[in-house]
């Protein structure tokens, strides 16, 4: 019998990536913004705040393409905190320029800088751990937080701290191009490198304790005011990551440990080449096999990072899109069957009383539509593509079902104010009608007002489009590389305007 999960009240929420915090350490933290905005959420009167994926980043910058399933970003932890737990002194930190830009995320002055700071942090706080051992004070509450945190992420954090201190080891190269021993991790490689790279496996380790402690608080903080977290997780996973050199039966490898085909989506409106994206896909005939026990441990672990969790490219669940590898693009790929509600059994149960949003964008797909009914997952709608094709166009609002959640755009869109400026009046005549203006900053207002008044269970929108920013702050253009995933929000941007609008809006439609 199909277990399903509870349904959203009638409510709204503000996306807000965590990299996009004011900070004064050239990206956003766990820190005092990000505290800040949690009381922004709460006197707009909204219940959810939605962020990013927050797994380590990897070459691109995507938070979509991660070193891991389950290991969070190094940047995100934040130094003021650490200056507080005696880990830092505030010279070793003031003394950095951090900043390339106030408004933009430098990723390579990011790497540059921030990892010799935490080693820093790293090195004392492995002090006070020997300190503690030394005296056989194991009861002491820092060393028995960290070997708890230890104990209770072993499936996951051995082979992941292993994992980068190989990565170090080999200069970044891709696991694919360590040595044969490694690589297919026969045991006496991996005892002799862990052996060898003991304190580099300790300071990932370190990193992922303060990461998990510092989320742990915030999270705990936003919970008391009455915010949950919608928490994003990529269906599939970046080649060069932990997760498929740990379990590389689990993907579609060939006996070198190359992938075979490879993820994607067809030719759409973001790129008539289609979209291959590269990473591996499951051997799901396998991972069936084994009761999907790979996805019920990270649906456990997603369950305790987020309230709500939000799974990309959900279709991929019930029919994924296979590319050959070789293929220089995605034209050549098919649709072929996935798992569907056999996986879907596993992470309902996996995830107890929490709630999913099913991102189920894209070609539309009966089989999609009756998994999500059956399973009261609400679908997606996203107000940018309601203004084209015709009227039954399902993103329209008088099209809505009930449950559902309405965007005005995700990650992947134009802010608001850069898709009704940079559009031209022959692509926006039916937006003019439907709106009823041709004002640019007044078709804004009156898209929030739409989705806040539909009937969908839950509306959210970016802190861009509350800002009415324009495309300089979009987050990602799909098919593009280099300008993606920079964007920052500056300090006292938000003010009691927003905060009043936004009030205004979750009173008079009752959200």
């Amino acid at each position: 019998m199909i277990k399903k999960l509870q349904s959203f009240d009638r409510s709204a929420g503000i996306l807000m990536a965590i990299s996009s915090l004011p900070s004064p350490y050239g990206i956003g933290t766990f820190g005092k913004a990000a505290y800040d905005f949690v009381d922004f959420v709460s006197a707009c009167n909204h219940k959810y705040w939605q962020v990013l994926p927050m797994g380590p980043t990897t070459y691109g910058d995507s938070p979509y393409q991660s070193y891991s399933a389950f290991a969070g970003n190094p940047y995100f932890v934040d130094l003021d905190v650490l200056i507080q737990e005696g880990l830092l002194v505030p010279e070793e930190v003031n003394t950095i320029q951090w900043d390339g830009h106030p408004e933009y995320v430098d990723y390579e002055r990011m790497y540059n800088y921030r990892y010799p700071v935490l080693r820093k942090a790293f090195s004392r706080f492995n002090d006070k751990l020997i300190e503690s051992k030394v005296k056989l004070a194991a009861g002491l509450p820092e060393y028995k937080c960290y070997e708890n945190f230890e104990k209770a992420n072993v499936d996951w954090l051995e082979d992941y701290a292993l994992f980068m201190a190989l990565k170090l080891h080999y200069e970044y190269r891709a696991w694919s191009d360590w040595d044969e021993d490694i690589k297919k991790r026969e045991p006496a490689a991996i005892k002799k490198y862990k052996e060898e790279l003991k304190e580099d496996i300790d300071f990932f380790k370190f990193i992922q304790y303060e990461f998990d402690k510092q989320w742990t608080k915030l999270k705990m903080y936003a919970n008391k005011k009455g915010i949950e977290i919608i928490g994003d997780i990529p269906i599939y996973m970046g080649y060069d990551s932990a997760d498929v050199w740990a379990n590389s039966g689990e993907f579609l490898l060939d006996e070198n440990l190359t992938p075979t085909k490879v993820a994607g989506v067809p030719p759409d409106a973001f790129s008539d080449l289609g979209q291959k994206w590269g990473n591996p896909l499951y051997n799901w005939n396998k991972m069936e096999d084994d009761g999907f026990v790979w996805w019920r441990k990270r649906m456990q672990h997603s369950a305790k990072l987020y309230d709500v969790i939000r799974i990309d490219h959900f279709i991929g669940i019930v029919k994924y899109y296979t590319i050959p590898a070789e293929s220089p693009d995605a034209r050549e790929g098919c649709y072929a069957d996935g798992p569907a509600q056999k996986l879907l059994d596993v992470i309902n149960d996996a995830i107890g009383s929490k709630k999913i949003i099913a991102e189920d964008l894209g070609v539309a797909l009966p089989e999609v539509d009756a998994i999500l009914e059956a399973n009261n997952y609400p679908s997606m709608k996203v107000l940018e593509f309601a203004f084209g094709g015709d009227r039954k166009n399902p993103h329209l609002p008088y099209n809505y079902k009930k449950n559902c959640v309405v965007y005005g755009g995700t990650h992947d869109n134009e802010t608001l104010m850069g898709y009704f400026s940079d559009h031209g009046e022959w692509e926006l005549g039916y937006a003019f009608d439907y709106l009823d203006t041709r004002d640019r900053a007044r078709m804004v207002d009156n898209v929030f007002r739409l989705a806040y008044g539909s009937v969908a269970d839950l509306v959210i929108f970016a802190t861009q489009d509350i800002l009415k920013l324009g495309n300089q702050a979009r987050m990602n253009t799909p098919s593009s590389f280099g300008d993606n995933w920079k964007w920052r929000m500056l300090p006292g941007a938000l003010n009691d305007k927003h905060i009043n609008d936004m009030r205004y809006l979750a009173s008079v439609f009752g959200r």
